[in-house]
């Protein structure tokens, strides 16, 4: 699947609904896979005048990552969601975002990886889409709403990129923070942690593929 990413950014707030969509009428399809979109949201601490603290590259905890949560789970999420037949697919990534976690922001259009996922619900279904795939990307946050569509049943949590890495619930989550951080230049500091997520935590249940990277990184959001 191709989603036409190139190296450059876009605000989020054009894309954001005033309500959550609802139901699949719209989802878009590539032959069996349901096609998804969404973000690792992100910020850079400032200071009192509003400047980052230092430059990216120095303390990895001045970068933090927001994550919802999702009823009777412990673990957390990346904001993502079904990409629509009436919006492009960074719209369908700022829209998801607005709706799960209540914030907007600046997408980087180069997507962080390429995934398809099955989950282990879905492979004894008789249904020919039971599989995803999907963008997602960075999106550096520069608004936070006091409510948004889904905030009852998605909390938001500012956390350390150490910290994201244990409450990530698949791979291929804590590898699309992996690719942010290389990308924001802060990977070196946090590598032990990630390795460290890699080994302790094992995927949930359910198939699991990462495709060949390409420069418009396809990710599957299940």
């Amino acid at each position: 699947m191709s989603c036409g990413c190139a190296a450059a950014a876009m605000s989020s707030s054009d894309a954001a609904a005033a309500a959550a969509r609802k139901g699949r009428l719209k989802q878009r399809y590539d032959n069996e896979f349901r096609l998804v979109a969404g973000c690792v949201p992100y910020r850079v601490k400032k200071d009192d005048e509003g400047n980052p603290c230092s430059s990216l590259g120095g303390d990895p905890a001045e970068v933090e990552v927001l994550m919802i949560s999702t009823p009777n789970r412990a673990d957390m999420v990346f904001p993502k969601g079904g990409w629509e037949d009436d919006e492009d697919v960074y719209q369908a990534a700022s829209r998801e975002v607005m709706e799960e976690a209540g914030v907007k922001g600046v997408i980087n259009r180069a997507a962080l990886g390429h995934w398809v996922f099955k989950s282990k619900s879905s492979q004894n279904s008789t249904s020919p889409r039971v599989a995803c795939k999907g963008c997602i990307f960075a999106m550096e946050v520069t608004e936070e709403l006091e409510s948004w569509p889904e905030q009852e049943t998605h909390n938001r949590r500012w956390v350390s990129p150490a910290e994201a890495y244990q409450l990530c619930r698949y791979d291929w989550m804590r590898e699309a923070l992996t690719a942010l951080l290389e990308r924001l230049s802060v990977m070196e500091p946090v590598a032990a942690a990630a390795a460290a997520a890699t080994q302790e935590l094992t995927d949930q249940p359910g198939m699991y593929m990462m495709l060949q990277a390409s420069s418009d990184g396809a990710v599957a959001l299940c």
